[in-house]
């Protein structure tokens, strides 16, 4: 698995940090950072939940 994050679309709204502070955080830009962009997969329904979160859609996951 793997996150991937569209910066461009990113609104910086701060939902995937909050539901998963190990893998994502805003950055000092207002924009999200991905902290691990391959997550162990026993994190995985904690990222999904966290990607299916962010309410304009700049995160998704592959693999």
């Amino acid at each position: 698995m793997k996150i991937i994050a569209d910066r461009r679309t990113c609104d910086g709204l701060g939902m995937c940090e909050a539901m998963a502070h190990e893998f994502f955080q805003v950055g000092e830009d207002g924009l999200v950072e991905v902290l691990d962009e391959s997550p162990p997969e026993e994190h995985r329904e904690l990222v999904n939940a966290a990607v299916d979160a962010c309410p304009v859609a700049a995160l998704r996951l592959q693999g």
